[in-house]
């Protein structure tokens, strides 16, 4: 068996910041801190350079993408439309603690972001991403398109449902109010916003990625 790589946790926002050596001391800084920042890096010194960093130039990369697809494949799929906003969803663990956000997909300047999130899954953090995308357009009267990288939570919100087996909990109670009220909102608006499948093997990481893969 192999042996699993040593990862180092950035923490730049949570309830004390700097570079941990395990998840459990990260999640503690994060846990139950709106708008926590963090980032985990395979060695101490990628880390402490982060944290002396920007948060935000260290989420939603894909350095050094190439493309595997053939010319033919890439040229019958385009290039995306940026006349959108990307939106994306962090689970560490699966249900683990669950943050979404929303950015613009040509600048990737941070539209919105909820959590984190004490229990959550990546399921239900894409379904509640493109809700929230879709209130925020029709808020703004805009005609931008929204691009999901989860076929699952575009199902979900065509089908005004949030289908999934994390059961409710006094831990996730917050979360499923954020649920309640995302279903409520798709039962008594319509919209015209296309919802749009992210091309990840044509365009690499979508670029509301929180790049903690």
């Amino acid at each position: 068996m192999s042996k699993k790589k040593k990862k180092y946790y950035t923490v730049w926002k949570g309830h004390k910041t700097g570079v941990f050596e395990s998840w459990n001391d990260c999640k503690s800084q994060i846990k139950d801190f709106q708008g926590a920042q963090y980032k985990s890096f395979s060695t101490f010194d990628a880390a402490k350079k982060a944290l002396n960093g920007n948060y935000f130039d260290y989420i939603g990369k894909s350095k050094g993408f190439k493309s595997e697809l053939s010319p033919e494949q890439l040229k019958k799929i385009g290039q995306p439309n940026y006349n959108s906003i990307s939106v994306d969803a962090a689970s560490s663990g699966n249900p683990g603690v669950m943050e979404y956000r929303g950015v613009d997909t040509k600048t990737k300047k941070q539209l919105f972001i909820q959590g984190p999130f004490e229990q959550g899954t990546n399921n239900i953090g894409e379904f509640l991403a493109i809700v929230h995308g879709l209130a925020l357009l029709k808020k703004k009267n805009s005609n931008h398109i929204i691009y999901t990288d989860s076929k699952t939570a575009i199902s979900w919100v065509k089908k005004k449902t949030c289908n999934t087996k994390l059961e409710r909990s006094e831990k996730n109670k917050a979360l499923f109010e954020l649920v309640d009220r995302a279903i409520n909102w798709l039962k008594t608006n319509t919209y015209i916003t296309p919802i749009v499948k992210w091309e990840t093997k044509a365009w690499g990481e979508i670029p509301a990625d929180f790049g903690r893969k």
